[in-house]
Parts: C-alpha cells; structure tokens; sequence
C-alpha cells in the first residue's frame, strides 16, 4: 500500500524560502520525498559563513515546525527544511543496566576458564579479572561518547553492552555502543563525540594490557599445545601497538623463536580493547572513524571512502574471513550519512589535528588477521 504524501501548503513554502534567501543566494528549490512527508530543499551560495547563517536561520525555522538542515551538495548548499522538531523519547535505563548484567556474566564465563595439567578448570580470580578489566575498557570507550554528547547538548541513549556468552563467543561479547537521537550540530561536535570514545577507551586499555602482559608468561609453542591435546584454541593477532607492547615487557618480538606469550586474563582484556577500538576507527560509515573521517573530508569523499573500505575489506576477508562481514556491513552503513545541523562548516586548527590524531591511531591499533583458530 502507498502511502500518502503530505503536501505543504504554498505559503509554507515561500515562508520559508523568505528566511533561506536572508542568508543565502537561492539558484533552485526543489521539494525531497522523506516517506510521507515533503522537505523544501533551497539550493544556492551563502551570503556568509555556514554556521552563522544556520543559527540564524534555525530559530525561525523552528518557529514554522521545521528543522534546519545545511548541507554541501555539488550545485553549492543545500538548505533543507525537514518537517518536525526532534524531541528524543528517554532511553530505558533498565534495559541498558540488564544488559550490562548479563553481559559480565558472558565475560566472566569466558575469563574464568583456565587449564590445569591439560584440563579445563574453574578460576574465580581470573574470571573477575578478565571480566573487570574488558568491561572497563569498554565502559570507558562508552562513557567518552556519552560525556562529550551530552556536553554539547546531543540526545543520546545510555551505553548499551552486547553479551556474547560461550562457547559462541570467544571475548564474551561483541562490544558496546550508543545511538544519538537527534541530528548533531556540526563537523566539530560530531568529530568530539567520535574521537571520545576510542581515546577513553584507549587510555584505559593501554595500562591494562602492561599490567595484564606483566602478569603473562612466555612458553615455547610446543609446549602450549602440548597443554591443550585435543582442545581448539585461539591465538590473538598483532598490531603495531600490542607488538610493542610484548617488546616491551619482554625485551623482544613475540611470537619469535619458537616461542609466544600465554596471556593472562587481564592481557587478553588489553588486546581486546586494541582490536575493539581499530574496528571502531576503520575510516568508513557510521563507525567512530568513518564520523572522524566526515569531519575532516566531508560528505562527498567519506562516501566515496566508505565503498573503497568495503572493498579492501572484501579483499582481505581471503586472509581472515570475519573481514568479509565487516565488508557487507561497511558497504551498508557507508550509504547513509552522518546527521549533522550543519555539515558545510570544515574543521579549523587545532581541530584537523585532532581528526588526524584519530585517523593515525586507527593505524596504531589495527590488527589485520584478528584471531586465528588453531585446531588439533
């Protein structure tokens, strides 16, 4: 069934082209189909700079019920008027607490298991080390993007954490994540909020991947398998940061001689923050970088990245085939773009350096074969 589109009345639209030509030369007006609702989009060049012009102009579109969007198009700037105000509905702080309940139970399973003699046993103190320092970290992570949100006045939900339980998952969940309810005003404050996140958690990650790797021991690869006849494991890839880490803490490169480190719970906590936060910054759609990315390129380029990520990351899913999910995800999310009140304003200053920042830490902490599954 189709559903009806409805209609805005003329002098709607010329009340609000009225305000658009204040601030800017208007060449064309087109009106968008959003589902059923129509949006008067004013196409021309700005009679000043882009953020000035929206606040003057978002007010009094406010006042007609509609919402000022101001966006790079390739004929110039798009004023667009999008019918409604947002008034985000509260999250549900029952539902993100019950999560994060269920989600240190998963990761308490998983860090609790230890061998012994060859056998699996039960070990409280490293499950509540491992489920501690993980849940840290990514509570951490979270709370960054929550803070800085809600510093600049974005709506955002509380932080909601993915249990992942064994033996489906290896870490014990997939991760953590808010949503934002509500466009964000500008490149700067979505480059803030996205740049938060994967700098807190990092912060707390680094300590605890020493602290854990301190606690470690380094056997010979023989030995290790010989401790777990029978048994499939996992073994945990290498970024430029975890390797220098384990150089280090060990005063050489691992694995190396025949011989790796056997990780401590608190250790694997660490390297999952490494790998958690590079899958966080990959340069592309709706993930931490791909928003970092946006706010230093804009629109046009980040799209045109996002599907060269995707397909680099299909190319790489011969190597590690978890890659050719995060492909299809990426190919997915890079369609849409980042909401923002005003995303003509480009990054100045100090600010650029910040994206960048983010962009080289992603280098950092990217590990390009994750996990590899060794079987007996």
């Amino acid at each position: 069934m189709a559903q009806q589109v409805t209609e805005i009345p003329d002098l709607t639209v010329e009340a609000l082209r009225a305000l658009a030509a204040e601030v800017m030369q208007i060449d064309d007006v087109r009106l968008d189909r959003r589902g059923n609702l129509v949006s008067p989009r004013f196409i021309g060049r700005l009679r000043m700079e882009a953020q000035a012009a929206h606040d003057a102009v978002s007010p009094r579109f406010q006042a007609l019920g509609y919402t000022a969007l101001l966006q790079d198009e390739r004929e110039g700037v798009a004023l667009e008027a999008l019918p409604g105000l947002f008034n985000p509905a509260p999250s549900r702080l029952w539902v993100a607490l019950l999560l994060f309940a269920l989600t240190i139970a998963s990761t308490f399973a998983v860090g609790s298991q230890d061998l012994v003699d060859g056998q699996p046993v039960f070990n409280l103190g490293y499950g509540l080390s491992y489920s501690a320092a993980l849940l840290g970290i990514l509570l951490a992570h979270e709370l960054g993007h929550y803070i800085v949100a809600r510093r600049a006045g974005v709506a955002v939900s509380y932080p909601f954490f993915i249990p992942l339980p064994p033996p489906i998952g290896i870490l014990g969940t997939m991760g953590a994540f808010i949503s934002i309810k509500e466009p964000v005003p500008n490149r700067r404050t979505l480059l803030a909020i996205a740049a938060a996140g994967p700098l807190a958690g990092l912060a707390v990650t680094i300590p605890v991947l020493l602290i854990g790797l301190s606690l470690s021991e380094v056997h010979s690869v023989a030995a290790m398998h010989q401790a777990m006849p029978g048994q499939m494991y996992f073994t945990e890839g290498n970024s430029l940061i975890y390797a220098a880490a384990k150089l280090l803490i060990f005063g050489r490169a691992l694995p190396g001689g025949g011989e790796d480190v056997f990780l401590h719970p608190v250790a694997m906590a660490g390297w999952a923050g490494l790998l958690v936060t590079g899958l966080n910054l990959i340069p592309a759609g709706q993930l931490d970088g791909g928003h970092i990315f946006f706010s230093l390129f804009g629109p046009r380029v980040a799209q045109i990245v996002s599907m060269i990520i995707a397909a680099l990351l299909l190319a790489m899913g011969f190597i590690w085939s978890g890659w050719f999910l995060w492909a299809v995800l990426v190919a997915l999310l890079g369609r849409a773009r980042a909401p923002l009140r005003n995303e003509v304003t480009p990054l100045e200053g100090p600010w650029r350096l910040l994206a960048v920042a983010g962009l080289l830490v992603f280098i950092l902490v990217f590990t390009p074969v994750p996990i590899t599954i060794v079987t007996p």
